[in-house]
């Protein structure tokens, strides 16, 4: 009989879920070496190792298996989403019972069958992280209203969007459940106060949520902080050590080409020092945007000012160079009545001074087809609205980036074309 201390490194298993477009699938790629078990082909536009579409739920579960049985293949398995998983899977039981739906069993009977059977799932991930695997699981999150009899009222709170059965076995498997969402400040834009005047809603801002709270479900067993940014780099440092990992060896797949090493290139400094710099070095980890778009890391809370834009920016969040370059540090009343004031203003006025170019946080690549085509970040909001991907008002920088890789740059031809059309129409003005 052997007794042993200490904390012991091992592979994860995680849970990321959220409203669609917030993010998940890119999350879960940033992971060590992943391969997707894509059941929504929600990751067509992104460059990952995935298996082909299972056509059933043995299928799915041959697919966790072969990561099981080949663990030195890749470092992290991605089960994207959780919830079509179970739908494959309710309509494979469906189908073997001669059932016409899960009810058809009664009195709840079907969903407990279906929790059972998803249970040999879990089982098998299970098996891939005792293989030495981090397994990441994401799912589509749903607001449910909590009735509270005694209290005499009732609140929203948000869960995964699976059956009741198998949301608490996924919670309960898991080591971390993270909630993804936006967070929106809302300004009051009449001075009469949050509560009696008229308020609007800003910001937009990618977060996840670290534990429980009555509001949505969550936890973590590392200390994380209750919010964080939706970083990558916010929970790395919770994964195994790339010691305690097994040595990946070649996947079937051909192998990306890896960028040629050259000598380390010295860290740049701002061109003139700035009373509040936000960071004592520029952080050469994997870039934030499409391209080459690395800045300086938060220590805490800041505030930007660049001409007439301003940023704020949480702990750990990049800050892109240009911003320490040309911005000016504020403090966080100044930036709210910035923002205020920006709140105030006509959208349709027009700007008399000529184009504008767009917030220099947005993707380069984009930002440099919205430059080079005269398009205003207005008319690309105004568009998105209008088609329900995103809220108007909802500042293109914090468009998730797979949306902006897939639908606004991959699609530039056509957007451009929508918004020239728009615009002819009258129905945006040119900026």
């Amino acid at each position: 009989m052997n007794i042993s201390k200490g904390r012991v490194k091992k592979p994860l298993k995680v849970v990321l879920y959220g409203p669609e477009g917030v993010g998940k699938s890119t999350l879960a790629s940033r992971f060590p070496n992943p391969v997707f078990i894509d059941t929504e082909e929600s990751t067509a536009h992104m460059d990952v190792y995935r298996f082909d579409k299972a056509s059933s739920w043995q299928a799915l579960k041959d697919q966790a298996e072969y990561i099981r049985t080949h663990p030195n293949e890749y470092q992290t398995l991605v089960i994207d989403t959780a919830d079509w998983a179970e739908q494959m899977e309710i309509a494979d039981l469906c189908k073997k019972n001669g059932w016409d739906s899960i009810e058809t069993p009664g009195f709840g009977k079907g969903y407990t069958y279906s929790a059972e059977e998803f249970g040999k799932l879990l089982n098998i991930l299970q098996g891939c992280v005792n293989a030495g695997v981090n397994v990441v699981i994401t799912a589509h999150a749903q607001l449910r209203k909590v009735e509270l009899p005694e209290e005499m009222g009732a609140y929203d709170h948000w869960e995964m969007k699976t059956s009741k059965k198998v949301a608490p076995m996924i919670r309960e498997w898991a080591d971390v459940v993270l909630f993804l969402n936006y967070k929106t400040v809302i300004v009051n834009v009449d001075g009469k106060g949050q509560t009696k005047g008229k308020n609007k809603a800003t910001g937009g801002r990618r977060v996840m949520y670290t534990t429980h709270t009555p509001f949505w479900d969550a936890k973590n067993r590392f200390g994380l902080p209750d919010e964080i940014p939706l970083d990558f780099n916010e929970i790395a440092h919770i994964l195994p050590t790339a010691a305690a990992m097994p040595e990946p060896t070649p996947a079937p797949a051909p192998a990306p080409k890896a960028a040629p090493k050259s000598a380390p290139k010295p860290a740049q400094k701002p061109a003139e020092p700035k009373p509040a710099e936000p960071g004592p070095k520029l952080e050469d980890a994997e870039p934030v945007g499409v391209d080459d778009f690395t800045g300086w890391t938060a220590h805490e809370k800041s505030w930007y000012r660049v001409g007439g834009q301003v940023f704020e920016f949480l702990k750990g969040e990049k800050i892109p160079p240009e911003v320490v370059r040309d911005g000016k540090p504020i403090s966080e009343d100044v930036y709210l009545g910035m923002i205020r004031n920006i709140a105030q203003k006509d959208v349709k006025t027009t700007d008399t001074g000529g184009y504008q170019e767009p917030d220099m946080r947005i993707p380069k690549k984009l930002r440099d087809l919205m430059i080079n085509s005269k398009i205003s970040e207005d008319e690309i909001k105004t568009l998105v609205g209008a088609k329900g991907y995103f809220p108007a008002d909802m500042a293109v920088a914090d468009y998730p980036m797979d949306f902006v890789e897939g639908w606004c740059i991959g699609y530039w031809d056509q957007v451009k074309s929508s918004i020239m059309d728009m615009r002819s129409r009258g129905e945006i003005e040119y900026k």
